[in-house]
């Protein structure tokens, strides 16, 4: 008879410190078995073999297991259709209880009722719990019991709300693993991805770049943001130790990570926004969807300096400074009259960080067609943004050895005749919905 065991599916809490539904499976008194798995239908989509993000996955799982090696367990890792994996997962194993940290994302919602619906008619309790945010995105409403729209409202209740921080320690964790060292890491190869070496620098923000983050972060040649997105993303990094460390040294910080709960309570709570602008005045403006544009745009090709850095350093490593971000989804929108989504798309294939909330949330938020976002009618000046944030080039330079010389581009478009277009366009887009 094989043992009775509890199942830890890890997904986007690549850590065993600090993560709670890991801590609640200890409380079950069986041996636990970590898995992964690889999931087909997202990574069948990804548009090409080399991805910086299986990459660090990957990393981040051999990582795991050498901790688990030594205790004579395993991870058991997996590629396929999460449905198909758990079936092969009950054929092995005498399964008695699964624990999950909850996925607030579309997708991980229908993933985790089908995995429920199919492990509850095998008489196996799926256990999920919330991890990767402080607050659960149904935890704090309006008193009507409707959900927060604007962002200093919600801020407001949400730091009103923070009391004690919880923690869950990994103390005795490591013995209590099933012990089976037959597990193996699934190479990314083996379904389709390459593979190479790429360094992903793993710590807390430093003190000096919490405390200087408020003067220091709008600056794209400064290296004065923290860097901790891919963790945050795949969880190898715990938002409440992120969130202690940051608390005592800066506000503006703490900020940016209620923002992030922001963006993820409000995708939570209406999911069509994966597809549709949140503010319906804006649903039927006429796009000019230039294909060239759009290249130009991608490949840093478009006559602004400050934009073409920010695409270029996304393209070259997989990240861009998050004022580069508003300021290029702006142009892309504003400039190009170039649907959001084909932006928020092609940031959702090339970031490291990517976070399909996030992402859907900056790139609305700098398009005006969403939950609480800047005015249709406010239009970033790229020039002006240079100056005030790159004023002697050193960013620009840095991404653009070509810039100051022949070879480098006249704008595609004039600043203020594209100006006009765009709030034209927006404007005739709410007369239409009326």
């Amino acid at each position: 008879m094989q043992p009775e065991i509890s199942v830890f599916w890890f997904r986007r809490d690549l850590r065993f410190d600090d993560n709670s539904a890991l801590s609640m499976a200890l409380k079950s008194g069986r041996a636990i078995l970590p898995v992964f798995i690889f999931d087909s239908s997202i990574l069948d989509d990804l548009p090409h073999p080399f991805d910086r993000r299986v990459i660090y996955i990957h990393q981040r799982l051999q990582e795991l297991q050498k901790i688990l090696l030594p205790w004579g367990s395993s991870l058991h890792v997996y590629y396929g259709s999460p449905l198909e994996v758990w079936k092969s997962i009950l054929e092995k194993f005498h399964v008695s209880e699964v624990f999950v940290n909850e996925d607030y994302e579309p997708y991980g919602i229908k993933r985790d009722a089908e995995i429920k619906q199919f492990l509850s008619s095998n008489g196996i309790p799926f256990h999920g719990f919330s991890d990767h945010v402080i607050f659960h995105p149904s935890s704090i409403f309006k008193r009507d019991g409707t959900p927060y729209r604007v962002f200093t409202a919600y801020k407001k209740v949400w730091l009103a709300s923070l009391k004690d921080i919880p923690s869950y320690p990994s103390e005795n964790l490591m013995g209590a693993f099933y012990k089976d060292d037959s597990g193996t890491i699934v190479s990314p190869q083996s379904f389709g991805f390459t593979i190479k070496p790429i360094r992903f620098p793993f710590k807390l923000p430093d003190l000096d770049v919490l405390k200087n983050y408020a003067s220091s972060r709008d600056f794209p040649a400064m290296d004065a943001t923290s860097h901790v997105g891919i963790h945050l993303r795949f969880g190898s990094m715990s938002i409440r130790q992120l969130l202690r460390r940051a608390l005592p040294y800066s506000g503006i910080y703490v900020n940016e990570l209620i923002w992030r709960e922001f963006y993820m309570m409000i995708l939570y709570h209406f999911p069509r926004l994966v597809h549709e602008s949140y503010n319906s005045d804006f649903r039927f403006i006429e796009w000019s969807n230039d294909e060239f544009l759009f290249g130009l745009w991608k490949d840093g090709r478009t006559g602004y300096p400050v934009v073409d850095a920010g695409m270029r350093q996304l393209k070259e490593t997989g990240w861009m400074h998050n004022r580069l971000r508003m300021i290029t989804a702006s142009f892309l929108v504003k400039h190009l009259l170039i649907d959001w989504r084909w932006g928020e798309q092609w940031f959702a294939d090339n970031l490291i960080d990517f976070e399909l909330s996030s992402n859907n949330g900056g790139w609305q938020w700098s398009a005006g067609t969403g939950t609480d976002a800047v005015p249709y009618f406010r239009v970033f000046s790229p020039t002006a943004q240079q100056k005030r944030f790159d004023a002697d080039f050193t960013f620009i330079k840095a991404w653009l050895p070509e810039y100051d010389s022949p070879l480098y581009p006249n704008p595609v478009v004039q600043h203020s005749s594209a100006r006009l277009d765009a709030i034209n366009a927006f404007r005739d887009a709410k007369r239409k919905n009326v």
